[in-house]
């Protein structure tokens, strides 16, 4: 019983009871009162009518004519109808079926609602007393008990209605309670499924959609967010494991050999600028998930000013240049305006960077590389890195933002597959997007980000080493390019 009681179901059936009597009561309160007025005024109506008849009648046969109509109308009424008096300046009876002047009615004219003794029983009447000329007192009453039942039964019909609303509630609460429990009940099988570890498992739904609908519906989309950040966090750590034993385990191998041969300073030191090369990739690595969670958290939203995306996308095409023509690669920069937008301009010159660097990893000798900035007509600002590529197939496109995701034709370039995973989170912390998609031939990449409403931004300064992070241009490309340190996230 105490469970039923301490039951949601009950108790909100339990407070639409209460609230369906409280509502009953204030209708029939105002109701009552109106009744009750309503007969007051039309008996006090109804005896001056009868007063005006018996005057009129006194005036035109006097007082023996009004006594013998108010006999001959007492003796064809039902008893009780009426309580007619009329009695002389002494209160001495004339006529009438009261058989002398009540007591507790006082001698001056007016109305009163008084107890009074009629035929030998004690009774409540409503009289109103007038005196006519030469002194005669008229007394005409109604006898209240005549109406007395209609209040019992006002208050029974009042009492059976909120028992029936309390019954109806009570069956309604309980049915409720049933439907809601085995809803309930699904509820918790599925979560007890999950908490197992079983995260195929999903709250049950219907067509009807309804609020535990609804409901449910919101968990499910929740569930399958959580499974996927937990895939997300399982494929992270997998791919970590695996980019980090590749540099731990040449590492292990080199301080190995290092220590069995003990080589000649020359080859030692060799030996020792590649250890120094493995433990680079590793702390890079480990500094771009730590960016990327700095960025995720939105804490680098504190330091937005206003900024020309112009000016970032020429002063990096400036900064890259040197990278590109070592390969005999084109990189141009297309743009007009400021293009102006609220951000973080380290952040920003990281994305444009790593845009570039990608760029410049798949594009063939003697390629095309063009970077464009321009205001598009809804406000927006379009920041776009286009290549002549080999490009990514449609299918791997919604992949390649993933972290550590390696597509088939970056398999034997360096890198780990962080840099358009950093350029996305850089686009959403600034309210924008990135998008992929075909250069014919090649790969166009583009952040779309919303303008800013301010006036033009100053020019932010060259980006520099501290902007940008720490991937070399691929070595091949001759030694001034391996000399040329970009920091940009691979």
């Amino acid at each position: 019983m105490n469970k039923l009681l301490r039951s949601s179901a009950f108790t909100l059936a339990f407070s639409y009871v209460a609230f369906g009597i409280a509502a009953l009561v204030l209708f029939a309160a105002p109701l009552w009162y109106a009744w009750q007025v309503t007969i007051q005024e039309s008996r006090t109506e109804v005896l001056r009518a009868d007063i005006q008849r018996l005057s009129e009648v006194f005036r035109r046969e006097d007082a023996a004519g009004l006594a013998a109509f108010i006999d001959n109308r007492v003796g064809m009424q039902i008893p009780g109808e009426r309580i007619l008096l009329l009695t002389d300046s002494k209160l001495q009876r004339l006529a009438g079926n009261l058989p002398e002047w009540p007591g507790s009615i006082p001698p001056e004219p007016g109305t009163y609602t008084l107890p009074v003794n009629l035929s030998g029983r004690q009774t409540r009447a409503m009289f109103v007393h007038t005196v006519l000329p030469g002194g005669y007192n008229l007394l005409v009453g109604r006898d209240q008990s005549l109406f007395a039942s209609l209040a019992p039964r006002f208050w029974y019909g009042l009492a059976a209605a909120v028992a029936v609303l309390s019954i109806a509630g009570a069956l309604g609460g309980l049915m409720i309670r049933r439907a809601v429990l085995v809803r309930v009940d699904g509820i918790r099988q599925t979560v007890l499924a999950i908490v197992q570890g079983d995260w195929g498992h999903r709250l049950p739904t219907k067509t009807t959609s309804d609020e535990l609908d609804t409901l449910s519906r919101t968990i499910n989309g929740m569930l399958d967010q959580i499974e996927q950040l937990l895939h997300g966090v399982r494929d992270v750590s997998n791919s970590i494991a695996h980019d980090l034993r590749t540099p731990l385990a040449e590492l292990r191998s080199r301080l190995e050999e290092l220590s069995l041969t003990r080589p000649g300073p020359e080859e030692a030191f060799a030996e020792i600028d590649g250890a120094v090369a493995d433990v680079d990739r590793v702390i890079r690595i480990f500094n771009a998930l730590l960016r990327l969670a700095e960025i995720d958290t939105g804490m680098r939203r504190s330091g937005f000013v206003p900024v020309s995306a112009a000016d970032i996308a020429r002063q990096a095409v400036d900064f890259y240049l040197p990278a590109a023509e070592l390969k005999t690669i084109s990189l141009s920069y297309r743009g007009k305006g400021h293009a102006d937008i609220a951000g973080d301009p380290v952040l920003l010159a990281q994305a444009l960077g790593n845009l570039i660097d990608n760029a410049l990893k798949y594009t063939s000798d003697g390629g095309l590389i063009s970077v464009e900035v321009q205001t598009l007509a809804d406000g927006k600002v379009w920041i776009s890195v286009a290549d002549d590529g080999p490009g990514i197939p449609d299918e791997e496109k919604p992949k390649v933002p993933t972290r550590f995701y390696r597509g088939d034709a970056s398999r034997g370039t360096p890198g780990v597959g962080l840099g358009l995973t950093l350029v996305e989170s850089v686009a959403k912390l600034h309210g924008g997007v990135l998008e992929l998609a075909d250069n014919n031939p090649g790969l166009r990449v583009h952040m779309v980000i919303p303008a800013h409403a301010g006036g033009p931004s100053a020019d932010t300064g060259r980006p520099t080493a501290a902007g940008i992070s720490e991937v070399a241009v691929p070595s091949g490309a001759g030694e001034a390019a391996h000399n040329l340190r970009i920091r940009s996230v691979s």
